[in-house]
């Protein structure tokens, strides 16, 4: 199976633009599309469904903690009922736009700070399970993580993600940064590629890390996203299926 490349984008609000969403489409498989709570708005989330219908590329929800000053980057102490239902809120209003278009929701996929908390707490990952499962969708997440196991023991189907614009820790966490520092391209198709044959990334301790993925990350706020994103796109390709 072709390791497929995703986008956090539509992250936009108002007036703001984050990120060129137009040229990333071409370059991605799956959209993770904001739903408010860190960016975006009615109107950019319904342009963005219908940018990815355009493009034919997957849409699934990105909800996050409530903290747009934030971006959704700032860890809370939120109970796990709240994360369910804010989680519940987001993906059920992304999805109204899906069906306006007639559009399925293929998937969610927890953002930023969120991401990171229930990559480490089996009460949120559950909360975030328990979010999804009425929608019958998988969650995007980190293999050898409380994403793993917990989605697993709650029945939802588990996409493993590997990032190509983040750095890991010495213990394999990923590193969360506020504001994405710029990536060399070929740096980024490299380490991708490395991961999906020798299933290992180098840390910013400079040891390796087993990694599993069948989808690989780019965010749209990464300096010079759109070209990683389509130097990825053009090497997976290249691969033999």
């Amino acid at each position: 199976m072709r390791m497929t490349v995703n986008c956090d984008i539509g992250e936009g609000f108002g007036l703001y633009r984050l990120g060129n969403d137009a040229a990333m489409m071409p370059h991605i498989d799956l959209a993770n599309v904001a739903c408010g709570f860190h960016a975006s708005d009615p109107s950019i989330m319904h342009e963005t469904v219908r940018l990815a219908k355009r493009h034919g590329v997957k849409v699934g929800a990105h909800p996050s903690l409530p903290d747009m000053q934030g971006f959704g980057r700032r860890a809370m102490v939120i109970a796990p009922a709240e994360v369910a239902d804010l989680v519940t809120y987001q993906v059920g209003a992304l999805k109204a736009f899906l069906d306006a278009e007639g559009v399925a929701l293929n998937h969610v996929k927890p953002h930023g700070a969120l991401y990171g908390m229930a990559a480490r707490d089996e009460n949120i990952a559950a909360a975030i399970a328990d979010a999804a499962r009425p929608f019958g969708v998988p969650v995007l997440g980190m293999a050898f993580t409380a994403h793993e196991t917990v989605y697993k023991g709650k029945g939802i189907e588990l996409i493993p993600e590997f990032y190509a614009d983040l750095e890991y820790d010495g213990d394999g966490n990923l590193i969360l940064s506020r504001v994405h520092d710029a990536v060399e391209p070929s740096k980024a198709t490299a380490r991708v590629l490395r991961a999906l044959r020798e299933h290992v990334v180098r840390t910013t301790s400079g040891r390796d890390v087993a990694v599993r993925a069948t989808t690989v990350c780019v965010h749209s706020d990464t300096p010079a996203a759109v070209a990683i994103a389509a130097e990825l796109a053009r090497a997976l390709r290249q691969l033999p299926a």
